[in-house]
C-alpha cells in the first residue's frame, strides 16, 4: 500500500533528495490519507533506522494519522502522544490512565525507537520534559537470576512513579508479597517477579484481570511511570531554587497580605515536594529539579524522521495556547497563586520549530506556503485532489465510478466492517457493475479496474488519471468502527472485598459490623477467625471455613443499618418479613408474565433482505452485549405472544439501536411504533436517530411534544391514525386521548421509572397486546437478572464503546482560579461545561458569581424545583450550543445525550455518593475528544467521618481500584431498585441485596416448579491439630485473606481447591506450613465428603475417621489403606464404622502427607 506514490510524478525524485540529506523537505498539495501515505512510504524508502515522529495540528487529525499508520506500518508500535495537563494547582489524586500515551511514547523512543511511530499534536509538544539521560536513569532492567535487594527495589521504583499498594490492578502500581513482586507499567501487561533471596528465580507476564502469571520471560524493561522523575540527589539544589525564587516573587506582593499569605502556603508545599518527593503535583517543582529541560524531539533516537503536518498553522497555535498560558500565569502572580512563570512549563513555538531543523524534516501543506524559521532545501509539488464524500448520493458515486474506469483509472472502495462491505457487494451486483474483491494490498492497483475490500484507511483521494480510493469516510459519512472492549464496564458482580468497618450478613446471626481478622491460639493451636460486632458490643468469632456464611451487606448507598442483636429473634422476623413479600413480588411477576404468554399477540416475520440490509448499514460493529440483545428480542417478537423486554444499558452503549431495529421490524409487517420519553429534549435526540436511521426507506417518522405548533400536532394526529406514520416519538403528549393509532405493533418506553403514577396507568392500558420494549440507563446487577429469568425478560448491554477516550480525573482543592482556568480552556477549544452545585436555594448567587469570574463565558442554571417548560427549554438551549456552562444539581445524572460537554467541575464531591459521582462523570466523555472531570472540596472545613471515607474512596476513584467497583455496586443497587419497585428497595435494605436475591431466585424457582438447589451438606468435621491460618508475614491484606478463605469454604471438588493453591503459590510465592496445611486439609474435606465421612478427629495419639451411618468403603480402598498406614491401621464397628489411625511418631507434616497420600493418591 505504501508503494502507491510511486506512481505520482515527482515521489522518485523526493526520495532522493531524502538520501542525499536535503532537509529540511516541503512538500505540498497531498489529499486525505495520501499525507500519511507519503509520510510511512518516505520514511520506509528513505533508510531512516530511527522513529517516526508525525506532529499535526489537532486531536482529530491525531486519531486519523494514528489509524493510517497502524494500518501502513504494521511492522512497529504506533502510539499516539497525548497533551500534558500540567495543571499550575496541587491536586490530591488524578486519573493516569490519559497520561498512559504520553509514557508509552517516551518508553518506545528510548527503548526500541527504532520499531516506533509517535504521533502528536501541536499542543502535546509544547509542556517541557526532563532531560532523557536523567528519565532512562530512573528505569530499571531486570533479567532472570539477576540480584536485587527488595528494599532497593521498592525505592527505586517509588522514585519513578510507582504506587505501592497489595495487589496491582492497573498501571503505575506495584506489590510486593514475600517473594513475589508484580509490577505494572503503563505500556504493557503486568510481570510477576520471583525471587530466592535477592536473586530473580522467576519473570513472569501477569493477567491483571485473574492475577494469575502467564507466559515466562528472560528480562523486562520497567520504564518511569510518570514524566517527572524525583533523585534525591537534585532535591537540594532545587529547595535553592524555589527559596530564591520565592523571595523574588514575594518582593513585587508587598501590597497585598492575602496574596502573601498563599503564596506562603503554596512555596511551603513546594518545599514539602522537593524535600521527599510525595505528593499529586510534583510536576510543579519540575523546572526547580532540571534547569536544563528538553522536549519531545530530544528522546528521538538517532537517524530519526520528524514530519509536520500544516507547518504554515503551527506557529498561530503555539502563539494561541502561550497567550492563553501567559494571561493565567499573570493573574495566578498577582493572586500569590504561583510564582513559576509559564515559561518554565511550556516552550513557545519559535524554539520548537528551531529544534525542528536540527533533526530530518519534512513539513508538507495542502498549499504551498512559507513557513517561518524554516528554509526549506527541496521542493516537491503533488498533484492529488480531496475525495468527494457520496453519503446518500450512491448515483454519483456510480458516474464517478464508470467515469474513473473509462479513464483506465485503478479504483479502490474501501469498508471499515465486514458488514459494510458484504452491502456494497450487493449493490454493485444490482447495478451489474464488475468489481474485484481482495484481500490484501498486494491484490491492489490492477490498472484500469475496481476493487474493493476493506481497511482502516480514513480518507480517501484522487492520483487524476492513475487511482481512485473512496474510503468509508466517504461512502458512509465518516462514522468509525467501534468494536468491543475486552473488559465490561459493569465490572461489580464480583464478591465485594471485605475491609474492616464494613458492615456484613451473617446468615444465621443478622447484621453486624466486621472488625478484621483475628488470630486465636487454643491448645497451642492457632487459627483464623472473622470478628463481627454485634449490637450491645456482643461479639461472634467465625472460623474461616464457615466465611462463606458471611457476605458483606449492600443496601442504598449512604444508608446505615441497625445492628442485629445475637441471640435474639430480631434478626429470624425481618428475614421472614422479606422472604414473604419476596414471595409476594414473584407471585406478582409470574402471574403478570403468564398473562402476557397466554395473550393473543402478533407474531412478527423472520428477518427479510431489507432486514438484513437495514442492519448492515449500521456504522458500527455490534458489541457482544447487543448482539445477544437483538437476537433475544428478535426472538421474542417472531413468538405470537406479547413481547415486554426490559434493556439496561448506560447512555451511549447502544440500547437505542436495538430498539432501532425492532422498529424496522415492526414497520416492515405493517404496524406502528411508539417511543416514549420522559422529556422534550429527549424526544428531539431520538427523533433526530431514527430519522437519520431511516433515512433510506420509506418510513416516515414523526414527533408530538411541545416543539411542535398545534397545526403540526393536529396532522402529525390525523395521518398517525390514517397509518401514515409509522415510528412516533413523543412525551406523555403520546398517552393523551386524541393520540390513536391505526394498528400499534410495539410500544418502546425509555426510563419508565421517570413517568407519574397516573402516566403508568396510562402506560399500562397502551401496552395490552402490543410489544413492549422497555430501556434504562441505571445498570443492574447481572446476579438479578439471573434471579428474575423466566418472569421478566432482560438484557443487558455492558460492554462501552471502544472509541469512548478515559476521562481524565481530578481530585483538588476548590480554587476559583482552577474553576477559571478549567472552564476557559473548555470553551476555547469549542466546548461546554457541566457545573454541578447541588443546593437550589443559591444556584442563582453560584451562576452570578461564576459570571463575574469568567466574564468571558455565558452562564444558565438547571434544577428539579424548575417549571418543566423552563428546565426544558434550559436543556434545549445548552444541546443546541446556545451557552457555555450549565450550572445544576445532579439533574444531569443520566438520560441526556451531551456529546459537546467534555469538562465537569462539581462543587463539594465529598458530600456525594460514590455512585452519584460515577455517573456524573459519566455525563462528560462522549465524544472523540478528551474531557476532565474536576471533582472539589474544601479543605479548611471539618468534614465528617462519613465525607472523609468518601473522599479517600474518591482517591481510589480515579484509579481501576475499589472506588470504580464500589460505586458500581451502589449503582446497581439502585438499579435493580427502579426495577423491583420502592417498597422493595426497602426490603432489600433490610437484609442486604445478596440475601435478598438470593431469598428472591428460591421464590422464583419454587413459583416455576423448578427443583430448587439441593442445600450443600455439612461439610465433615476436620480437628488435625495442626496451625491453620495465613501468616501476616505471607498475605497482609485482611481483604485478600478473606477472598482466599471465602474460596477455599466454597471450593466444590478437588480440582478447585488445587487451582486456588496453585494460584496463591504464584500470587504470593512459596506457602508457609499453616497455609499449606490450609489447603492440604480443604483437600481431605472434598475427599472425605466424597467417601460419606462424618468427621474426622485427631485426639492423643489416635486419629478417628468416623463414617455416616451404613457408608462402607470398598474392598479395594480398604485394601490401598492397609498398605499405605499397614500396622498403625485398627477397624471399629460400634456405633457405624470408625476407622483409626495410630499416630505416634508422626509429625504433623508426615500425618497429613500420609493422609493426602491415602486418600487423595489412592
Amino acid at each position: 500500500m505504501r508503494n502507491i506514490l510511486k506512481k505520482i510524478p515527482g515521489y522518485n525524485e523526493a526520495v532522493e533528495a531524502l538520501k542525499k540529506g536535503k532537509f529540511p523537505m516541503l512538500l505540498s498539495g497531498l489529499a486525505g490519507s495520501a499525507g500519511s501515505l507519503a509520510a510511512a512510504s518516505l520514511f520506509s524508502n528513505g533508510g531512516f533506522k530511527g522513529a517516526l515522529l508525525v506532529i499535526v495540528p489537532g486531536y482529530d487529525q491525531v486519531i486519523s494519522w494514528a489509524a493510517d499508520m497502524e494500518l501502513l506500518m504494521p511492522d512497529r508500535q504506533v502510539v499516539v502522544f497525548n497533551p500534558a495537563e500540567a495543571l499550575p494547582f496541587e491536586v490530591v489524586a488524578a486519573s493516569r490512565e490519559p497520561a498512559a500515551g504520553r509514557l508509552q511514547a517516551l518508553a518506545s523512543l528510548r527503548g526500541h525507537g527504532e520499531k516506533t511511530v509517535v504521533i502528536a499534536s501541536v499542543e502535546a509538544l509544547l509542556p517541557k520534559l526532563i532531560p532523557p539521560e536523567y528519565w532512562e536513569r530512573a528505569a530499571l532492567f531486570l533479567r532472570l537470576h539477576q540480584e536485587i535487594d527488595h528494599d532497593n527495589l521498592a525505592q527505586r521504583l517509588v522514585l519513578a512513579g510507582y504506587e505501592r499498594l497489595e495487589t496491582v490492578s492497573g498501571p503505575g502500581q506495584f506489590a510486593i508479597r514475600g517473594d513475589v513482586v508484580d509490577i505494572y507499567p503503563f505500556y504493557e501487561l503486568p510481570v510477576r517477579l520471583e525471587f530466592w533471596g535477592d536473586e530473580i528465580t522467576s519473570l513472569r507476564r501477569l493477567n491483571p484481570e485473574t492475577q494469575r502469571s502467564q507466559k515466562s520471560l528472560d528480562e523486562i524493561e520497567i520504564w518511569p511511570a510518570r514524566e517527572f522523575v524525583y533523585h534525591p540527589d537534585l532535591a537540594a539544589p532545587a529547595v535553592e531554587r524555589i527559596q530564591d525564587a520565592y523571595k523574588k516573587r514575594k518582593s513585587a506582593l508587598k501590597g497585598s497580605r492575602n496574596a502573601l499569605a498563599r503564596l506562603q502556603r503554596r512555596v511551603n508545599r513546594l518545599l514539602e515536594m522537593a524535600r521527599e518527593g510525595t505528593g499529586g503535583s510534583l510536576n510543579l517543582v519540575q523546572p526547580y529539579f532540571y534547569t536544563d529541560q528538553v522536549s519531545l524531539l530530544e528522546y528521538l533516537p538517532d537517524n530519526s524522521l520528524v514530519f509536520l503536518e500544516e507547518p504554515g498553522r503551527f506557529p498561530e497555535q503555539c502563539r494561541a495556547r502561550t497567550v492563553l498560558l501567559d494571561s493565567d500565569y499573570r493573574r495566578f502572580f498577582r493572586e500569590g497563586n504561583s510564582f513559576t512563570p509559564w515559561q518554565e512549563h511550556y516552550f513557545d513555538g519559535d524554539h520548537l520549530l528551531e529544534k525542528m531543523t536540527e533533526y530530518p524534516l519534512i513539513c508538507h501543506s495542502r498549499l504551498l506556503t512559507r513557513v517561518p524559521l524554516i528554509e526549506p532545501k527541496s521542493l516537491f509539488s503533488f498533484s492529488t485532489k480531496e475525495m468527494q464524500p457520496f453519503l446518500g448520493r450512491p448515483d454519483i458515486l456510480v458516474q464517478e465510478i464508470k467515469e474513473w474506469l473509462r479513464k483506465k483509472t485503478t479504483v479502490l472502495l474501501l469498508t471499515n466492517t465486514g458488514a459494510n462491505l458484504k452491502q456494497l457487494e450487493r449493490e454493485l451486483k444490482d447495478l451489474e457493475i464488475s468489481f474485484q474483491m481482495v484481500n490484501k494490498w498486494q491484490e491492489y492497483l490492477r490498472k484500469g479496474r475496481l476493487q474493493v475490500g476493506t481497511s482502516s484507511l480514513t480518507h480517501g483521494f484522487e492520483i487524476p488519471g492513475i487511482l481512485a480510493v473512496v474510503t468509508a469516510e466517504e461512502m458512509y459519512g465518516g462514522k468509525k468502527v467501534r468494536g468491543a472492549r475486552r473488559r465490561r464496564a459493569a465490572a461489580a458482580d464480583h464478591v465485594p472485598e471485605l475491609s474492616p468497618g464494613d458492615f456484613v450478613v451473617h446468615v444465621h446471626h443478622g447484621i453486624g459490623r466486621y472488625v478484621g481478622i483475628c488470630e486465636k491460639e487454643t491448645d497451642n493451636i492457632k487459627r483464623d477467625y472473622l470478628e463481627i460486632v454485634y449490637a450491645g458490643e456482643a461479639r461472634l468469632f467465625v472460623p474461616v471455613e464457615q466465611v462463606d456464611l458471611v457476605q458483606k451487606y449492600t443496601g442504598p448507598e449512604g444508608a446505615t443499618p441497625r445492628l442485629s442483636r445475637m441471640g435474639g429473634s430480631d434478626w429470624a422476623r425481618v428475614k421472614q418479613r422479606v422472604k414473604k413479600r419476596v414471595q409476594e413480588l414473584a407471585e406478582d411477576l409470574l402471574a403478570l408474565y403468564v398473562q402476557r404468554s397466554q395473550a393473543e399477540g402478533y407474531a412478527f416475520s423472520q428477518d427479510t433482505v431489507w432486514q438484513r440490509e437495514f442492519e448492515d448499514r449500521f456504522p458500527y460493529e455490534e458489541t457482544p452485549d447487543q448482539k445477544q440483545a437483538i437476537y433475544e428480542l428478535k426472538v421474542d417478537m417472531e413468538r405470537e405472544r406479547p413481547m415486554d423486554r426490559l434493556i439496561c444499558g448506560d447512555v451511549g452503549f447502544g440500547k437505542t439501536e436495538v430498539a432501532i431495529r425492532g422498529a424496522f421490524k415492526a414497520v416492515q409487517d405493517g404496524k406502528q411504533v411508539a417511543l416514549l420519553v420522559p422529556t422534550t429534549v429527549l424526544a428531539n435526540q431520538h427523533y433526530l436517530t431514527f430519522k437519520d436511521r431511516f433515512s433510506h426507506y420509506p418510513v416516515r417518522v414523526d414527533m408530538l411534544s411541545r416543539f411542535r405548533t398545534p397545526s403540526e400536532q393536529k396532522k402529525t394526529l390525523v395521518d398517525l391514525q390514517k397509518g401514515l406514520v409509522d415510528v412516533i416519538i413523543g412525551t406523555h403528549r403520546l398517552l393523551s386521548g386524541d393520540v390513536v393509532f391505526k394498528d400499534l405493533g410495539l410500544l418502546v418506553i425509555d426510563e419508565e421509572q421517570r413517568f407519574g403514577v397516573a402516566h403508568k396507568e396510562k402506560i399500562k392500558m397502551l401496552k395490552a397486546n402490543v410489544d413492549v420494549i422497555a430501556m434504562t440507563a441505571t445498570p443492574i446487577p447481572r446476579t438479578l437478572q439471573m434471579s428474575l429469568g423466566g418472569v421478566r425478560d432482560l438484557s443487558l448491554i455492558e460492554t462501552p464503546p471502544e472509541d469512548r477516550l478515559p476521562v481524565q480525573t481530578y481530585v483538588l482543592e476548590y480554587e476559583p482560579e482552577m474553576v477559571r482556568d478549567a472552564i476557559l480552556k473548555e470553551i476555547q477549544r469549542g466546548g461546554q461545561v457541566f457545573y454541578v452545585h447541588n443546593r437550589v436555594q443559591t444556584i442563582s448567587s453560584t451562576a452570578y458569581y461564576l459570571q463575574g469570574l469568567v466574564p468571558e463565558a455565558s452562564f444558565r442554571i438547571a434544577h428539579g424545583q424548575m417549571k418543566e417548560d423552563d428546565l426544558e427549554k434550559v436543556m434545549w438551549d445548552f444541546l443546541n450550543r446556545e451557552f457555555d456552562c450549565l450550572v445544576c444539581t445532579t439533574i444531569i445524572e443520566s438520560g441526556l445525550d451531551f456529546p459537546n460537554v467534555n469538562t465537569l467541575i462539581v462543587e463539594n464531591a465529598d458530600w456525594f455518593g460514590l455512585s452519584q459521582l460515577y455517573q456524573l462523570r459519566g455525563r462528560v466523555g462522549r465524544s472523540n475528544r478528551l474531557a476532565y472531570a474536576y471533582f472539589t472540596f474544601t479543605r479548611d472545613k471539618v468534614l465528617t467521618e462519613q465525607a472523609e471515607k468518601r473522599l479517600r474512596a474518591l482517591q481510589e476513584f480515579t484509579e481501576f481500584g475499589s472506588g470504580f467497583k464500589l460505586a458500581m455496586r451502589d449503582l446497581e443497587i439502585r438499579g435493580a431498585g427502579n426495577i423491583l419497585g420502592a417498597e422493595q428497595h426497602g426490603h432489600m435494605a433490610a437484609v442486604g441485596f445478596d440475601l435478598y436475591n438470593s431469598l428472591l431466585q428460591e421464590a422464583v424457582r419454587e413459583l416455576k416448579g423448578e427443583k430448587l438447589p439441593e442445600k450443600k451438606p455439612a461439610a465433615p468435621f476436620l480437628d488435625l491439630r495442626v496451625d491453620l491460618y495465613i501468616p501476616d508475614s505471607y498475605i497482609k491484606d485482611g481483604r485478600q485473606k478473606v477472598d482466599i478463605y471465602r474460596r477455599l469454604s466454597t471450593a466444590g471438588g478437588l480440582k478447585e481447591v488445587v487451582d486456588l493453591a496453585r494460584e496463591v503459590r504464584d500470587r504470593f510465592g512459596k506457602m508457609p506450613d499453616p497455609v499449606s496445611y490450609l489447603f492440604d486439609l480443604a483437600s481431605i474435606r472434598v475427599r472425605v465428603s466424597e467417601l460419606h465421612v462424618q468427621e474426622v478427629q485427631h485426639s492423643g495419639y489416635t486419629l478417628v475417621m468416623q463414617f455416616e451411618e451404613g457408608a462402607v468403603p470398598s474392598s479395594e480402598q480398604l485394601a490401598y489403606w492397609n498398605s499405605v498406614f499397614g500396622r498403625r491401621l485398627s477397624f471399629s464397628t460400634v456405633g457405624g464404622l470408625e476407622i483409626r489411625l495410630d499416630t505416634r511418631g508422626l509429625a504433623p507434616r508426615d500425618l497429613i502427607a500420609m493422609l493426602k497420600k491415602a486418600l487423595i493418591s489412592g
